[in-house]
């Protein structure tokens, strides 16, 4: 399964949104994730991910750039995730489908329970950063 996911930073600091309890879906229920989802047929990366993020959490974004990719097997399917940066100047947006979020410094994301998947992108992010500001 291809999917995309967004790592929000907002003043040097990346948001983290916390998963709805799900009780057939332990492996991800109440977990930690960088918004996104599936990407559908005949979508770019870049559009199924400003679609996920509209329906998620009712925001625009405009510069996203890719960051890192993974595979993750998890028990019933394999996902296949890209993960682009974004810089957010605000906090405006809407919890459509997450319980809360998170701003957390980059040295102290491990201390969330995050979704398996992501855990590679996070030891990525605190190896090597993130690049300058995107224009």
């Amino acid at each position: 399964m291809k999917v995309v996911a967004a790592i929000l930073i907002y003043d040097k600091k990346v948001l983290a949104f916390k998963r709805p309890y799900a009780k057939k879906k332990p492996q991800i229920s109440l977990k930690y994730e960088f918004p996104g989802g599936k990407v559908k047929r005949n979508e770019t990366e870049v559009f199924s991910l400003k679609r996920e993020l509209m329906e998620e959490l009712e925001l625009k974004v405009k510069n996203l750039k890719k960051y890192f990719k993974t595979s993750h097997n998890y028990v019933d399917y394999k996902v296949d995730i890209s993960f682009y940066i974004s810089y957010i100047d605000s906090l405006n947006f809407n919890l459509n489908v997450h319980d809360e979020y998170k701003i957390v410094n980059v040295k102290h994301l491990k201390s969330l329970d995050w979704l398996q998947a992501d855990y590679a992108v996070i030891d990525h992010i605190q190896k090597f950063g993130f690049p300058k500001k995107l224009i």
